[in-house]
C-alpha cells in the first residue's frame, strides 16, 4: 500500500509543528528543571550527591508539573474546540 504525497506547503507545515513542538517541549524541561532544582536542592551542595528527601522531592516535583501540563494542555484543546465550534455555528 503506497503512502499519500505530501504537498510542499503541508510538508513546510508540518516541519514547523514539529519544531515548535520541540521547542515547546525544551522550555518545558527547561521551566521543570528550574521550578524543582529551586524548590528541592538547597543554595549550598553539602554533599556531590543528591541526598534521598532531595530526590523524593524532585520526583514528586517533576510528576506534579507534568501532570498539570497535561490537564492543562487537555482543558486549552478542549477550549479551542468549542471555539471553533461556535465560529461554525456563528457563520453558518
Amino acid at each position: 500500500m503506497a503512502m499519500p504525497q505530501i504537498s510542499l506547503a503541508d510538508q513546510a507545515k508540518l516541519q514547523l509543528m514539529q519544531e515548535m513542538e520541540i521547542e515547546m517541549m525544551s522550555d518545558l524541561y527547561n521551566r521543570m528543571t528550574n521550578a524543582c532544582h529551586k524548590k528541592c536542592i538547597p543554595p549550598r551542595y553539602g554533599e556531590s550527591e543528591l541526598g534521598k528527601g532531595e530526590m523524593v522531592c524532585i520526583d514528586r516535583c517533576v510528576a506534579k508539573y507534568l501532570d498539570i501540563h497535561e490537564k492543562i494542555g487537555k482543558k486549552l484543546t478542549a477550549m479551542s474546540m468549542q471555539d471553533e465550534e461556535l465560529i461554525k455555528k456563528m457563520s453558518g
